[in-house]
């Protein structure tokens, strides 16, 4: 696992819910079998609510995810190091992927 994306593992061990998947050729957490946050080409990127990813990349603080084929996904967001607490936003994307909210 890569070191940056360690201590986001370590904060979801404890929880039972929690797995390890594969998405986009990277390693992330999975909840209800859904990934909700991984680590792509060195940014962190997790599944939010279209409104709060919205906010995100009108704040600067990240872009729309693009998995590689020129789609932007609209409930993912990726973000730099440094930008925003990525535990925070994992924490955010684990309830919104886990309460299968839209």
């Amino acid at each position: 696992m890569d070191p940056d994306f360690a201590p986001i593992a370590r904060a979801f061990e404890k929880d039972r819910g929690v797995s390890r998947g594969k998405m986009f050729g990277s390693v992330g957490l999975k909840v209800n079998g859904k990934v909700f946050a991984m680590l792509v080409k060195g940014r962190f990127v997790a599944k939010l609510p279209r409104v709060r990813a919205d906010e995100l990349v009108a704040a600067a603080a990240g872009d729309y995810f693009d998995p590689g084929h020129g789609r932007l996904m609209k409930e993912w967001v990726s973000v730099p190091s440094g930008k925003t607490s990525w535990l925070e936003l994992a924490r955010e994307a684990h309830r919104f992927v886990k309460g299968g909210a839209r």
